[in-house]
């Protein structure tokens, strides 16, 4: 008699990938390390990898709804057997959210993304950091009970949204593949001043104790720019590049000297010139920097302000010329404080008038003798293009610091490339702000699972780049490329656009008696692939033996 053969369709798509990095990082097991002694059907680690599938899901789902997201998925496949969708329930979430916060995020992730690198062969000498916003809904009064918790508040708003109350997050990235290595949720009034040197200081001893012969040079903006928290960093060893603000009168006046003196570079895309600074803070090595492209870009923005400025100017001259004057010297006066302000591109000339002024109504007498003089002035406004170039020129101008004084050690042009790469953390912010990404409403209403949420956050980035770094690396050194969103070849895809390709991608279950057999369906040739290159680790979540 043959038997009955049960059939289960469920969709398996890219999440087997998601799966293959967290195994290969490690991530549940160096969760569950923390803690072995666990009473729980779902581990805290296995929990976590959940609601990081959740999230690189793309779905858009918040965390009390991940039950529903795995309904149709191939669950006990990819968090291990007897795990169901319903065991991913709202409680066993919130739970795992109070634990890892209980763990502490930063050193939480600051274990994870050690073990990662290491195993992902991850260097760590160059570090990019920053910090932005994410808002919320809701009351969140500030918790009096606990002050070591982060404050839900209003501050400036990355995203414009200074009606809502918000978080911050600084994060450190590598200059090589993005990768987050450094997280620290910040109250929502936090100042970049005081934030970002007191999170590059954490970040250097971490990476001292784990690595203490890495040389690291950690790439911020200006925000973290002053001669105090200079100092503190030159005194703790840090080397570092930062951009030196606008508004210094160092920073000015350097952009003056370097006027006459623009060395060229090597590909013709930028000038520069580099100045030995020796300052209170300590020495450190200047860099006035001036693209070709950012000169057009700043003339272009300064043509559009001269046509306003030029109109607004003749107008407000216009009225001046309307009124008269007792004498030549209250005229040139008025005429004198009118100017102020004047930008440096527009140019007024000017002509002083003198007219008689006769006593009596009507017509004067031709012979008649003026009583007086009154004085009026006309002017005209012009546009000076040679002055508005030099503007142009000036506006381009931005200058880069940097207390690695030897161009032996860090050249000047790695030093430029490191600081126009500053991309690379704002990269990591703009895919946690992905509408379809788990970020996009934050519901969680105590400030502790906010926390906590803000770890499963960088922990998808991190799965999700260094799988995009693995699949760069090995098409780089197999002289290999797939097909990108256009169809022709590259050695750099990103990882999102996978994720596409491997959508409709399912997993059949055939259960006939006490014996299973598992069919991936949909799976051709380019999938194969990337899966190859990928690994052990990722492949068999798609491929079985008999």
């Amino acid at each position: 008699m043959q038997r009955a053969e049960d059939y289960q369709n469920e969709r398996l798509d890219h999440l087997g990938i998601v799966a293959g990095a967290c195994q290969e990082i490690g991530l549940a097991a160096w969760l569950d390390a923390l803690e072995p002694k666990q009473q729980r059907v779902v581990s805290y680690g296995t929990a976590t990898v959940a609601m990081i599938l959740n999230g690189l899901g793309f779905a858009n789902r918040q965390l009390y709804l991940v039950p529903q997201f795995f309904e149709n998925k191939p669950v006990a496949h990819l968090l291990g057997a007897g795990i169901s969708a319903d065991m991913l329930n709202d409680d066993c979430l919130g739970r795992t959210l109070d634990w890892l916060y209980a763990q502490d995020v930063t050193t939480v992730f600051a274990g994870i993304a050690h073990q990662a690198r290491q195993r992902f062969g991850v260097k760590a000498r160059h570090l990019h950091v920053d910090t932005t916003s994410f808002s919320v809904n809701g009351a969140y009064e500030t918790n009096q009970e606990n002050e070591h918790v982060i404050a839900i508040t209003h501050g400036y708003s990355r995203d414009h949204r200074e009606d809502l109350k918000q978080w911050m997050l600084a994060l450190a990235t590598t200059h090589q593949g993005d990768i987050p290595l450094f997280l620290q949720p910040l109250s929502g009034n936090s100042s970049d001043k005081e934030s970002l040197v007191k999170v590059i200081a954490d970040l250097h001893a971490q990476l001292r104790q784990q690595e203490p012969e890495e040389k690291t040079i950690y790439v911020s903006d200006s925000g973290l720019y002053s001669t105090a928290n200079v100092r503190q960093l030159n005194q703790a060893g840090v080397r570092w590049v930062s951009r030196v603000p606008e508004t210094s009168k160092e920073a000015k006046a350097a952009v003056i000297q370097a006027e006459d003196a623009w060395q060229p570079s090597a590909d013709g895309t930028r000038s520069m010139i580099v100045q030995q600074m020796d300052l209170p803070q300590g020495p450190e090595r200047w860099i006035v920097v001036r693209s070709v492209d950012g000169v057009k870009r700043a003339l272009q923005t300064a043509r559009k302000q001269a046509d306003k400025q030029v109109d607004a100017w003749a107008k407000k001259l216009w009225h001046v010329s309307t009124k008269s004057f007792a004498c030549r010297e209250d005229a040139q006066q008025a005429w004198e404080q009118s100017l102020k302000g004047l930008p440096e591109w527009l140019e007024v000339s000017v002509e002083l008038k003198s007219q008689a002024v006769f006593e009596g109504r009507g017509r004067p007498a031709r012979d008649a003798e003026p009583s007086g003089l009154r004085w009026s002035v006309t002017s005209q406004v012009i546009l000076n293009e040679t002055k508005l170039l030099a503007y142009a020129q000036r506006k381009a101008c931005f200058v880069i610091a940097t207390n690695v004084v030897d161009e032996a050690d860090t050249s000047n042009e790695e030093v430029i490339s490191l600081y126009l790469e500053q991309g690379s953390v704002e990269r990591g912010f703009r895919f946690l702000k992905d509408p379809l990404f788990l970020a996009s409403s934050v519901f969680v209403k105590k400030p502790e699972r906010i926390v906590a949420l803000s770890l499963i956050m960088v922990l998808a980035l991190l799965v999700y780049r260094l799988a995009e770094h693995r699949l760069r690396e090995q098409l780089l050194a197999s002289g290999q490329t797939i097909p990108n969103q256009v169809n022709k070849p590259t050695a750099r895809p990103t990882m999102r656009w996978v994720f596409q390709c491997f959508e409709g991608i399912e997993l059949l279950q055939i259960r006939t008696g006490t014996r299973t057999e598992s069919v991936v369906l949909r799976l051709q040739p380019l999938h194969q692939k990337i899966l190859s290159l990928l690994g052990p680790a990722y492949q068999q979540f798609y491929f079985f033996s008999d």
